[in-house]
Formats: C-alpha cells, sequence, structure tokens
C-alpha cells in the first residue's frame, strides 16, 4: 500500500539531520526508551481490593520464572550510557564554539550549557505534576482511600526518581568530563559493593543503599563519556563488557541471593533498582557492551528513511515519552474501576493468560501517550512563551 504522506515525513526528517548525525546512538536511545516504556506497561498492574481500595501488583510476583523479560526490557543503564556519551559531545561542541567566538578558553560554555540541558530536561516536569496535583485532590474530593491514590500515583510519578539522578548527572557534567571516565565508573562501581557489602553481608541500615542511587548510574554514565572521548572503540571492550557483566549478574543473582529480576517486584524484600545494587550495575555492563556492538549495524539500518524517521521523531519527545508512560496505563486503571475486574487491566496477573491480555490494551495506552504528549508539548510551547 503507498503512503505518500509517511514518504513526505521521511523525506522531510532526512532532509533536517545533519550529515554527521550519529544515528546509531539516536537508535540506541530509541530502544532504551522503547524498552523502559513497554517493561513498565507489562510490569505494572492494579488490583482492586476491599472497601474501594486498589493495590499495585506485577506479574512478576506471581510467575517469578517471568524474570527473563526484565531482562530484555529492563534498559535504564543503555538510556544513562547514550545520556553520558551525548552530553559529553554537546558539552564539547559548545565549548568548541565559545572558545572560537571568544577566541580564547571556553570557561562560560559549562554553565550556559548545564542550564539549558535542565531547561529542555526539567520542562516536561511541571505538567505531569499538575495533572497529578488534580488527580490526587479529585480522588480525595469523592472519598478515594489514600491507598488507591498511592497506588496510582506513586508509580506514575516514578520516572521522576530517574530524571533527578539524570538531571544530577548532567549537570555535573562539567565537572565530570575534567575526569577520567574508566577510574570513574570503577570507583563508583566499588562504592555499590561497599554499600551492598554494609547492607546485606554486615546487616547495615536499609537507607545507606539510596547512596548507590547516584553511584549505581554513575557507571554507565561515565562509559558513556568515555566513549564520547574515544574510548571503548574497540570490539574486545566490548565483548569483554558483555561476557563479565552477564557472568557477573549471573554469579551474583546465583551465589549471593540478589533478585533475578532486574526490575522492582511488590512485596520483595529486595529490589535490584530501588536502588540499584551490585547485580543491577553488572547487568548495566553487559547492557552496555552490547549497545556498543549494535551501535554500528544499528546505524547502518538508519539509513532507510522511513526507519530513521521513527527513531528520530521518538528521540524529539524521548524525555515526555519517559515521563507520562505510566500515567496513561494508570489513568486507564482508574476510568476502568467502575467497571470492576477488567481483564489485563484490573485483575491479578496471577497467570499467563493476563499478559496477551495486557497486551491488548497497549494500543489504548499508545494511544493516550500520543495525545498525552502532544498536550504537553502545547503546554511546554506556552510556559516557555510566557517566561
Amino acid at each position: 500500500m503507498r503512503d505518500p504522506a509517511g514518504r513526505r515525513t521521511a523525506a522531510r526528517v532526512e532532509a533536517m539531520t545533519p550529515p554527521g548525525r550519529d544515528r546509531g546512538v539516536d537508535a540506541l536511545r530509541a530502544l532504551a526508551i522503547a524498552g523502559v516504556v513497554l517493561g513498565h506497561w507489562l510490569v505494572t498492574a492494579w488490583v482492586p481490593g476491599p472497601r474501594g481500595t486498589v493495590a499495585v501488583s506485577s506479574p512478576l510476583a506471581f510467575m517469578p520464572e517471568l524474570a527473563p523479560l526484565s531482562w530484555v526490557l529492563q534498559t535504564l543503564a543503555v538510556f544513562f550510557f547514550v545520556g553520558g556519551y551525548a552530553a559529553a559531545r554537546s558539552l564539547r561542541t559548545a565549548g568548541d564554539r565559545a572558545g572560537a567566538e571568544t577566541a580564547g578558553p571556553a570557561r562560560t560554555a559549562g554553565p550556559a550549557w548545564v542550564r539549558a540541558r535542565m531547561g529542555r530536561l526539567l520542562r516536561p516536569v511541571g505538567p505531569l505534576l499538575l495533572v497529578w496535583a488534580g488527580i490526587a485532590a479529585g480522588l480525595a474530593l469523592h472519598g478515594a482511600p489514600y491507598a488507591t491514590v498511592r497506588a496510582l500515583a506513586l508509580p506514575a510519578l516514578g520516572p521522576i526518581w530517574f530524571l533527578a539522578v539524570f538531571a544530577a548527572l548532567t549537570a555535573a557534567t562539567p565537572l565530570l568530563l575534567r575526569l577520567r571516565p574508566g577510574v570513574t565508573a570503577v570507583s563508583a562501581a566499588a562504592v555499590v559493593l561497599v554499600v551492598d557489602a554494609v547492607r546485606f553481608g554486615l546487616g547495615g541500615p536499609a537507607w545507606l543503599g539510596w547512596v548507590n542511587l547516584a553511584a549505581g548510574w554513575l557507571v554507565p554514565y561515565m562509559l558513556g563519556m568515555g566513549w564520547a572521548g574515544g574510548g571503548l572503540a574497540s570490539r574486545r571492550t566490548a565483548v569483554a563488557l558483555l561476557a563479565g557483566g552477564a557472568a557477573g549478574a549471573a554469579v551474583l543473582v546465583a551465589g549471593f541471593g540478589y533478585p533475578a529480576s532486574m526490575v522492582g517486584v511488590p512485596g520483595a524484600r529486595v529490589s535490584n533498582l530501588s536502588p540499584p545494587t551490585l547485580a543491577a550495575v553488572a547487568f548495566g555492563l553487559a547492557q552496555v557492551g552490547l549497545a556498543l556492538l549494535a551501535h554500528g549495524p544499528l546505524g547502518r539500518l538508519m539509513r532507510r528513511p522511513r526507519l530513521w524517521a521513527a527513531v528520530a521523531l521518538l528521540n524529539l519527545s524521548a524525555m515526555t515519552i519517559f515521563l507520562w508512560h505510566l500515567t496513561v496505563a494508570a489513568v486507564t486503571a482508574l476510568a476502568a474501576l467502575r467497571f470492576g475486574a477488567v481483564p489485563g487491566l484490573l485483575t491479578p496477573p496471577a497467570h499467563l493468560s493476563w499478559l496477551p491480555e495486557r497486551l491488548g490494551w497497549l494500543p489504548v495506552f499508545g494511544g493516550l501517550l500520543a495525545l498525552a504528549g502532544a498536550a504537553a508539548k502545547r503546554l511546554n510551547a506556552r510556559v516557555s512563551r510566557s517566561a
């Protein structure tokens, strides 16, 4: 079937793409976002309870044999890896441009670059918080139990945690660029190792684990910065990261009691993500190695205009998609509460049949996400004009 509109869009995107654009990196970012979105849509469930309450659940809580699903769809390390790469390249380019304009050292490029990046990262947060403030107020006025409000809002606002960490690392990029990426990544991994040893081996306080929230994601971020500087260029390095990270994660899960799931499971004693554990860091190293191996083939694949147009458009809305994807699922569940046990949406994810039922809801989530993204874009533009 002919699709002239699609061809015109692809041609327009192709014409607007700079010749030196690294399309393989954009493809990796798109895959990372798609993995996070699809993963959350498949493992986040809401189950109605007594007296109008709603609880958060997950198929992984009932069917732990599905843990390998999380190995495919938990792609946050790739997100931070590509983020570090893009930030380092962008800051170097800004510094070179500022240096050329002033005919001297580009000392002012860092603060201006950070302000611009923070605006791009944090601007989509405002509309999301406003929407959830309205939803929470409406539910409270209608007598919804606090547990229900919390069960709906907490997963939906969860991406803000990761955005906060990503924003902090982005703000620190001018400082991080002065450090040796490999040494910094190893040091951050060592911090995670010590924290886990104290928490799990010595009975240390649970709050200590939140140190890993920065240290754990600093590892792939610094590796991305190192890649931007010309490191990690050999195939041997990529294979070593993939094999070593996978082996390390397997040993930690099989021999040291770390959870097999690489995403959080409601009711589990330990989560590999909240906060990140050494197993999550090892798994992230494997993902970095795989991303390095996939970069070249993906770059060649992105020479196909329609594929590239889809990836480029997804990247333009990446942060909005990341922030809003669980909100549309939660709002769908909220709207369906009056209909009782809706299969795949408001039923316990206790059987394999729940997965195909949930898959049937993904087009609904996707359509609502597109609408939310368009609305958020208009609101952000209005706020920017009034600022």
